[in-house]
């Protein structure tokens, strides 16, 4: 079950405004992803700290929403769903921003890759949500390009990898709980919540470390990477209440060549020849999916 869309979603209809937005968080994580490499592995900042001021201030960032329509708007009956995704949350960021400080971004997109394919088999288990054939083959052709891309038989394949591998576990558990909550809670307070509850846990993670942030340039880049993820949050949460989690799975592919640009235009990442044959695979699966399913929904309006 999903919402009809507003505005100019409405406009674009459920399968391309939920595409563009899953796109849009993809392009904006593809930056913080970048950022998080370059502040961990080039300016030496603990992961721990960097994951607790990122989402504060991500927090920080959305909280004018709180303001503006009131606690009344934060009125929830799911704290319980609140704090199991929070939890889960928490434990893919970390192990996420660990990764990034040890394996270049292309590899360590290529795994997160696994997410898409845990959140399909999790919206037939768990969302009763219809996993047709055309979903399945363009999770299943996207998650093979990102093994051809990965070479977990190379014997340059890292350990640490597998960091990348737990949080894909952890978001597509994250993921699930969005899509359930978005029948009852706005994207807004879904944002708001998330971010919120994060702070605390993160917090607490944080403190073996210290948590003083630099205010030079580590700082600077710290806070943009938090403003990015408040405004990444809001563009999955939308993207979930409008169109199936199954559906905008293989959307997500395509922060793989986006971060494989900004690994090799930052940190000379230059991955070897088959990710090209890996993205193509990606890209195809995800604009393949995109025109069934917006036939399938003009053949439902006829």
């Amino acid at each position: 079950m999903t919402r009809s869309p507003s505005g100019l979603w409405a406009t674009l209809g459920p399968a391309r405004a939920g595409a563009l937005l899953m796109i849009a968080a993809g392009a904006l994580f593809a930056v913080i992803n970048a950022l998080t490499q370059y502040v961990t592995m080039m300016q030496g900042v603990p992961s721990a700290r960097l994951a607790f001021w990122q989402y504060f201030i991500a927090f920080l960032f959305s909280a004018p929403w709180v303001i503006r329509h009131g606690l009344r708007a934060m009125a929830t009956g799911n704290l319980g769903l609140h704090l199991l995704r929070v939890g889960a949350a928490t434990i893919g960021v970390q192990l996420w921003i660990a990764g990034l400080a040890h394996v270049p971004i292309w590899q360590a997109i290529a795994l997160i890759m696994l997410s898409p394919f845990f959140v399909t088999l999790g919206a037939g288990l768990i969302l009763r949500e219809e996993t047709t054939l055309a979903r399945w083959f363009a999770v299943t052709l996207g998650f093979l390009g990102g093994m051809i891309i990965l070479a977990p038989w190379s014997e340059k394949f890292s350990i640490y990898a597998l960091y990348p591998v737990g949080a894909a576990a952890f978001w597509a558990l994250t993921s699930l709980l969005t899509k359930r909550m978005t029948r009852t809670e706005t994207p807004e307070s879904l944002t708001v919540y998330l971010l919120l509850l994060l702070t605390p846990v993160n917090f607490g993670l944080a403190l073996g470390d210290g948590i003083a942030l630099d205010l030079g340039l580590s700082g600077g880049i710290v806070l943009l990477a938090g403003v990015l993820t408040a405004m990444a949050q809001y563009a999955i949460a939308k993207a979930y209440s409008i169109a199936d989690a199954a559906y905008l799975q293989p959307f997500d592919h395509l922060k793989l060549p986006l971060n494989v640009a900004l690994g090799v235009a930052a940190f000379g990442f230059v991955p070897p020849g088959s990710m090209w044959i890996g993205s193509l695979m990606i890209l195809s699966a995800s604009f393949y999916l995109l025109r069934q399913e917006s036939r399938n929904a003009q053949m439902a309006t006829t």
